[in-house]
């Protein structure tokens, strides 16, 4: 029903940014609550960051005051703005997003950041 298609992922330098993106396309309805996930190897899959139909946005506190979460309503499409990144940043990142209580989720994007 929902596709997600993830871009902006990359290697970086520690102290340097990268910006995510993922937009959604197929049956959409509503503006709907999205998120970032991510992944380590051996590690369980951990929220990022959200943001709700209504644009309140919450973050892990590993990551508040670094990384910025927005969307663009009339595009489908949700951001994470990365600033800062350390190395345990490195991750896989996926997107979310729920639509009539159904979750859809990205392809996952790699970030890599070189110490």
């Amino acid at each position: 029903q929902v596709q997600l298609v993830e871009s902006g992922g990359g290697l970086v330098q520690a102290g340097g940014s990268l910006r995510l993106s993922c937009a959604a396309s197929g049956r959409i309805f509503s503006i709907n609550d999205m998120g970032w996930y991510r992944q380590a190897p051996g590690k369980q899959r951990e929220l990022v960051a959200a943001i709700t139909s209504g644009g309140s946005t919450n973050y892990a506190d590993s990551v508040k005051g670094r990384f910025t979460i927005s969307r663009d309503n009339a595009k489908n499409t949700v951001y994470l703005q990365m600033n800062s990144l350390k190395p345990e940043d490195t991750a896989v990142y996926y997107c979310l997003h729920i639509q009539f209580g159904y979750n859809y989720w990205g392809q996952g994007t790699q970030v890599t950041v070189s110490s």
